[in-house]
């Protein structure tokens, strides 16, 4: 899924380049630093928000935006990395069946995306936005959103008895911390409109240095070179049906992506290497991070914005951001550092995100023209907003199909069995 606050700025009158001709420059390093730094702060917020090793991401990230870069020929400018759409599944799957068996499911879901990319490849696209049209998407997104709202009003309200600091504490660096980000994500402008995320972590880490709510024994600890905590996934049949549908709304939102860096590129990327290919790295990605104890991937919309903005369009730029998070995960203070920071922080900013994640979703039924208030569309969207919400299950011995994951299920079934109305092809038309 997309992970912003921003979307991408239009560009006009973009110049052609060759993505294939690639020459190394040193100028390439620096900037493939300076998209690393744009992806950083929601790189390693999920891993840390799901229990995660943020060096372990770092690796993932890195080596998956190669994988990527294979797949597609080096033509896509893309950064890939830990997707939000995933908290909420990841901490219930951790939660319910372990974090081996959670892990054996994003690399299933890593295999839908594989499945769904051979169809295109045979079928087109259409066929699968036929299969999963906004009506089925918009909706489970929004209960990606909502699910996880309780999770971020927790982390600002809620705090354990034996925590260092009370709750009007968290409740101060909470709002702090979201205040931060909103600001940076309105009126900033240039780099800093970038990294809303980064922004509001450091202001709320620099607020939580001032009230004494840091624990830094982790980080002095930590050795300077560590390999990171690395997880083999374990295969479990429940957690793979439960975490399969939470997939589908991040592989169409691949689409908006990538027609997003085609916008910017002025290129056509859905064509040359091909949405299937786009996909399929993505896939590939997503379960090689899984086997290895990583979030699943997804290309962010941060990095397409700096793209806009330096328009400097070579997938080369990428390999230097890949090659700087595969360094930087065997850095052990680094990921120390980052359990530093005290979880009203990242409550704040996730305030913010987990709401935009909701008006994304919302924003897909507005796109597509759909009157919701048709009985056809009425029935879908809300069957499949009440069941992901309310979190109805369905059990049957060890096996669990709830929430999001039924939610999806449902909403597809439905949108494949329930019948247009007799004026549907009249409207169409």
């Amino acid at each position: 899924m997309s992970d912003t606050l921003n979307p991408p700025p239009e560009t006009e009158g973009v110049q052609e380049t060759n993505p294939t001709a690639y020459k190394f420059q040193i100028k390439d390093i620096a900037l493939g630093a300076q998209m690393l730094f744009i992806a950083f702060g929601a790189l390693v917020l999920v891993p840390i928000l799901v229990g995660f090793d943020p060096n372990v991401a770092l690796f993932t990230a890195g080596v998956g935006t190669l994988i990527f870069q294979l797949v597609t020929g080096g033509k896509v400018p893309v950064f890939l990395a830990s997707s939000f759409a995933f908290i909420a599944p990841i901490q219930l799957g951790v939660a319910e069946y372990g974090l081996a068996e959670t892990l054996s499911g994003l690399m299933a879901a890593g295999v839908l995306y594989l499945v769904l990319s051979l169809i295109i490849a045979l079928r087109g696209p259409d066929f699968i936005m036929r299969l999963l049209p906004p009506i089925v998407t918009g909706p489970i997104i929004m209960v990606i959103g909502l699910a996880l709202a309780p999770v971020a009003v927790g982390m600002v309200s809620t705090v354990q008895e034996d925590s260092p600091y009370g709750a009007t504490q968290a409740l101060i660096v909470g709002l702090i911390s979201l205040l931060a980000t909103m600001l940076t994500a309105l009126l900033a402008g240039g780099w800093l409109r970038l990294v809303p995320i980064l922004v509001g972590i450091v202001v709320g880490y620099v607020l939580s240095l001032i009230l004494g709510m840091v624990d830094f024994s982790p980080f002095a600890e930590a050795p300077w070179f560590a390999i990171p905590a690395f997880t083999l996934p374990r295969f479990h049949l429940p957690a793979i049906l439960f975490l399969l549908p939470v997939a589908i709304a991040p592989a169409i939102e691949h689409f908006g992506d990538v027609l997003a860096i085609s916008s910017v590129a002025n290129k056509d990327y859905l064509r040359d290497p091909g949405v299937h290919r786009t996909m399929l790295g993505d896939g590939i990605a997503t379960s090689f991070a899984a086997l290895l104890g990583g979030p699943p991937n997804t290309t962010y919309s941060e990095v397409t914005g700096a793209v806009a903005l330096t328009k400097v369009f070579n997938a080369g730029i990428m390999t230097w951001a890949a090659i700087f998070a595969i360094l930087l995960a065997f850095v052990g203070k680094l990921g120390a550092f980052l359990q530093t920071i005290p979880a009203p922080v990242m409550g704040g900013i996730l305030i913010i995100l987990f709401g935009t994640i909701v008006i994304i979703g919302m924003n897909s039924l507005v796109q597509s023209g759909q009157d919701l208030l048709k009985p056809r569309n009425l029935v879908i969207v809300a069957i499949i907003l009440v069941f992901g919400v309310g979190g109805l299950a369905v059990e049957a011995g060890n096996f669990a199909l709830e929430g999001i994951g039924l939610s999806g299920i449902v909403g597809v079934l439905l949108n494949l069995l329930l019948p247009y109305p007799h004026d549907h092809h009249e409207t169409e038309a």
